[in-house]
């Protein structure tokens, strides 16, 4: 339990760094003495930037620095061993001396899995992995799906009505509401890339970007018939597009589901009823409902995609 109290901590620091600190990967990091009190804590704010560890033992208060021999660090992502812009973190952690480090999980990295954890151990402080492991990589899921899978981490995303359609009468209708809107927005500050096919961009001509949230505009991408959705995810890989919101119609949001390409579905729901329509896509066989939520009527629903 008192694993997870701190951790959970971490977790919490780490999300605020949601839009900045991409392409590098959202971590938070706590310290806390042999008396249980947290004598430093930080996250990592800014690509190029200090690192969580790095922010946490600068937090920390030189009358306090005395306690770092029997402290224990909390980090929800493994330390990097490796000279980026910014020096190894599991460096850092062994010259201050402290006795036990907490990781929630392995970093993919290929510059790092598990060798910041080997090097800790190396210098002989303890080292606990695994603890809220599944939120921590869940965390990270775009920055984890990049290096992995070597694609962008795909999102699929429509509104629709009560009894299932993303239209009405095969013209362009608004389910969303004001706020609903706006939380649309701010997806699209979190994540690179948008996507939507040629028949929505020709017919809706939709602005694509964040103009209710604040952020930078997601890249903005139109699907031609002619488009190989593969070699499409291979170029955006290239250019280090970590992720991508596909908003389409239909027959766009089934060419990624057909292809077993996605990640996340979002479903906005409206209690609003339509007669004839457009049909919204039938969800996966594979997917598993990790939240739900109501808003001004509508809800919203999250899946992530089932995996063993």
């Amino acid at each position: 339990m008192e694993l997870e109290y701190y951790m959970r901590r971490c977790l919490q620091l780490a999300r605020n760094g949601m839009l900045n600190a991409k392409p590098n990967p959202m971590v938070g990091a706590v310290i806390v003495s042999a008396d249980d009190r947290i004598i430093g804590e930080g996250y990592h704010v800014r690509c190029g930037e200090g690192h969580a560890e790095v922010n946490a033992f600068a937090s920390v208060k030189p009358e306090n620095e005395h306690l770092l021999k029997e402290s224990t660090i909390y980090v929800s992502l493994e330390p990097c061993s490796h000279y980026g812009k910014t020096p190894p973190c599991a460096d850092l952690i062994i010259s201050k001396g402290v006795k036990r480090c907490v990781c929630g999980c392995i970093d993919p990295f290929a510059k790092v899995q598990g060798r910041g954890i080997r090097k800790l151990r190396e210098a002989g402080i303890e080292v606990v992995v695994g603890v809220m492991e599944k939120e921590c990589l869940e965390l990270n899921r775009r920055f984890i799906t990049f290096n992995t899978h070597s694609r962008p981490y795909i999102i699929l995303k429509w509104a629709q009505s009560v009894n299932g359609f993303i239209d009405n009468d095969f013209k362009a209708f608004t389910f969303s509401t004001p706020f609903t809107k706006m939380l649309s927005h701010k997806l699209r500050a979190e994540n690179d890339a948008i996507l939507v096919g040629r028949v929505t961009d020709e017919r809706e001509h939709p602005m694509l970007n964040v103009r209710e949230w604040y952020g930078n505009d997601p890249m903005r991408i139109v699907l031609t018939h002619d488009t190989d959705i593969n070699e499409m995810m291979k170029e955006l890989y290239s250019k280090k597009i970590q992720s991508i919101i596909v908003e389409g119609g239909a027959k766009t949001l089934y060419s990624f589901i057909d292809s077993g390409l996605w990640d996340e579905i979002r479903v906005e729901t409206s209690p609003k009823y339509i007669n004839n329509g457009t049909k919204a896509p039938m969800l996966p066989y594979n997917t598993r409902l990790t939240n739900s939520f109501d808003i001004d009527g509508n809800s919203i629903r999250t899946f992530l995609k089932y995996t063993e």
